[in-house]
């Protein structure tokens, strides 16, 4: 069942219930809450203490989400100004002061200096195609900590070329959209 249009709940954690403000905006797809459960049942026994970045933001569900369940700190990443506003405001009005939302394009972000994160979460706009891109941006420019796990949501039918080093560890499927969590490989099969 989806959200209703302006309100996401956030499912788990010390913000539980906690209700997030979410512009009308075409082409916004923020997470269906059984995902994110699902998701957060996978990522249970470590998200604990780990840097989440949150790229293609959209809502910022997933951040906090991760944020509500335990992650250290989550970066934030969204082109999109409203957007990033509703962000900002939704994590002030939280409380959540480890958090940070940067109003830019992912592309840009990662062209920018790396930290290492051991959580991504890599949820573009479907019609954008950023997958591969934003993939191999993020494992050659050293934004992922060894053992890091990625989190991919897709259309069902969409071929990803995504890094060899990034393991499928677990997928699922709802309606039309493929979600999967990757971890990357602690040696690159490449090499």
């Amino acid at each position: 069942m989806k959200a209703m249009p302006g309100r996401i709940r956030i499912i788990g954690g010390n913000l539980r219930n906690s209700r997030l403000n979410v512009p009308d905006l075409p082409g916004l797809r923020p997470t269906p809450e059984r995902v994110r459960e699902t998701l957060f049942n996978w990522l249970a026994p470590t998200i604990t203490g780990v840097r989440a970045l949150d790229l293609c933001a959209g809502t910022g569900a997933l951040g906090i989400e991760a944020l509500s369940r335990g992650a250290a700190a989550v970066q934030f990443v969204e082109p999109e100004r409203a957007l990033a506003e509703a962000l900002r405001g939704n994590l002030a009005r939280l409380r959540a002061d480890t958090a940070e939302v940067a109003l830019m394009d992912a592309t840009q972000f990662l062209r920018g200096t790396p930290r290492a994160y051991g959580l991504a979460f890599l949820d573009p706009p479907f019609a954008a195609q950023l997958w591969t891109p934003l993939a191999r941006l993020m494992e050659q420019g050293g934004w992922l900590a060894e053992g890091a796990q990625v989190y991919v949501e897709s259309p069902r039918d969409q071929p990803l070329a995504l890094p060899p080093s990034w393991v499928l560890h677990r997928e699922g499927h709802a309606g039309e959209v493929r979600y999967a969590l990757y971890r990357r490989s602690q040696n690159d099969p490449l090499s």
